[in-house]
């Protein structure tokens, strides 16, 4: 999957970028469903959402901090550009023989905190976690990936809950009640990415060798 169907860029570049912001967008869609795992009561947004930041550790580790930022750039856009075309679909009057309206809304019609709250969230998250793994591996001289992935994204994670529920609770919720959902959807979230540390050697290991990159060093992705 190296060829190059566009001058630059890879075909798997592409498709990591692809990947990266569909699992952003449908996870904003699915957090909506709340879920019961074990004794725990989470979004279903948190079987998808940790896999972004899975592939935005793959961009920087393999691709470098810059294109990570854009990337993120990208997927902050992509998801602005959803929810505007969600918001367009629940203003226009729906045909009198279609009585799902009402669920429709409950889906879809998130409220203006909630957007916020998420925006938010997603770019603190994002980026934070992209410097600190660029940072990390600086510090390491690109050794000890797993320290760099798992560390990142304890941090990245870290943000992304606390901003979020801050935001779209604080105010609303009880502080103890508030800081306890933060602290799960941050252990589980990071959890996931522990346990799919090996998929991340596999991925990165694979990259490097396709794109014709020794020792993880990064070659040219256009700006």
């Amino acid at each position: 999957m190296s060829r190059s169907p566009s001058p630059g860029y890879s075909s798997s570049f592409l498709l990591i970028v692809a990947l990266f912001v569909t699992c952003l967008i449908v996870s904003n869609v699915a957090a909506v469903k709340l879920i019961m795992v074990g004794g725990l009561v989470l979004p279903a947004a948190v079987l998808i959402f940790p896999v972004s930041y899975i592939i935005g550790d793959v961009l920087t580790e393999v691709y470098g901090l810059d294109a990570a930022r854009r990337v993120i750039w990208l997927g902050f856009l992509c998801n602005i550009l959803a929810v505007a075309a969600f918001a367009l679909a629940l203003a226009l009057p729906a045909a009198p023989f279609w009585h799902d309206q009402a669920a429709f809304e409950a889906i879809l019609g998130a409220t203006p905190r909630l957007l916020l709250a998420s925006f938010a969230a997603y770019l603190a998250g994002e980026f934070v976690n992209a410097y600190v793994l660029a940072w990390l591996k600086g510090l390491t001289g690109g050794r000890l990936l797993w320290v760099r992935t798992i560390g990142s994204t304890l941090v990245g994670q870290f943000l992304d809950s606390a901003v979020f529920m801050t935001v779209a609770f604080a105010g609303v919720l009880p502080a103890e009640a508030l800081v306890g959902a933060a602290v799960t959807q941050w252990l589980v979230k990071s959890g996931f990415e522990a346990l799919a540390t090996p998929l991340t050697y596999l991925v990165v290991g694979y990259l490097n060798r396709t794109e014709g990159r020794a020792g993880g060093r990064t070659g040219r992705v256009p700006a």
